[in-house]
Formats: C-alpha cells, sequence, structure tokens
C-alpha cells in the first residue's frame, strides 16, 4: 500500500512510521517465539506420511524464521541507507524521491514476496493436515501447558 502513496504526501511519512513499528513488533514476537521453541519440551514432529513433505515441513519452518530476520535486517538497513531515521522521529529532512535507487531495497522486496510465498505455504499445509489428514495438528499447535525442558527431565521416570 506505500508503493501507491507519493513520498512527497505526508501520509507517506504516518504509514512508513507504521510499516516500521508492526516490522519490529512481529521481531520481537519471533525473538519471543523462537525463545519458548528452544526453551521447551514440543511433542514429537507430525508426519505427513511422505519423507518429502515432511523434510519440505522441517525446512519450511526454519525458513520462516530466517526470511522474517533477513526481512528485518534489510528494512532496517533500508531505513538507515535511505535517512529515515531523522525524518521519521526527528521531522528533519525528507523522503527520498524513490526508495528504488537504495541497493537494500530490491533485497527487503524479494524477501518480502518469498515470505509471502512461504506463508501461502504454510496455509495450504494446515488446510492439508486439517482437512485431508486430518490429524488434529492444528489442535496440537493451539495454547496449552508447555513445559520447559527441565520440568520434562524431572518428570520422565527412565531419569536415574
Amino acid at each position: 500500500m506505500l508503493v501507491k502513496i507519493p513520498n512527497t504526501d505526508p501520509m507517506k511519512v504516518d504509514g512508513l512510521r507504521q510499516h516500521l513499528a508492526g516490522g519490529t513488533l512481529l521481531v520481537v514476537l519471533m525473538l519471543l517465539r523462537l525463545v519458548v521453541r528452544v526453551r521447551t519440551a514440543h511433542p514429537a514432529r507430525a508426519s505427513t506420511g511422505s519423507p518429502v513433505l515432511d523434510r519440505v515441513a522441517w525446512l519450511s519452518h526454519r525458513m520462516l524464521y530466517v526470511l522474517v530476520f533477513c526481512q528485518a535486517a534489510s528494512g532496517l538497513t533500508l531505513a538507515l541507507q535511505a535517512g529515515l531515521p531523522d525524518v521519521l522521529f526527528d521531522g528533519h529532512g525528507a523522503l527520498p524521491a524513490d526508495f528504488w535507487v537504495f541497493p537494500m531495497r530490491p533485497v527487503h522486496y524479494v524477501i518480502s514476496r518469498l515470505l509471502m510465498a512461504l506463508i501461502a505455504l504454510h496455509v495450504v499445509a494446515a488446510l492439508y493436515h486439517t482437512f485431508i489428514l486430518r490429524d488434529g495438528l492444528l489442535r496440537r499447535m493451539w495454547f496449552g501447558r508447555r513445559y520447559s525442558r527441565i520440568e520434562v527431565d524431572r518428570r520422565r521416570p527412565d531419569r536415574d
């Protein structure tokens, strides 16, 4: 949507502030999710019954993290290249006439398209598990009791 607003329009500055805030929020939430994922026990991997699809699932989950963090890094780099902190937060200067002149703009764009494709794949896979395999995968992903890895070790009866 921001591409449709001319860089001379004051609404563009507000839109870029919101874009930056939304991107920052997503990175913070992904970091929090990563910490929870690493520090807590989780159920065994779900299987589609196909080694190829299971490998795609494993890879796509990791790529979501990589792409989100790369998107944030490219956005921050682009903002610094374009001098956006002064414009957005201090009110000094003006937006550049065109963001595409900055080397990080195409990178930010390509990563956004890769993320969209990966999110679409994720949604299709969730629907596949729900309606084709009917394996209850979405129920497993819902909020529930999570145990730290230490608690799980304490609860294991075979622990000596």
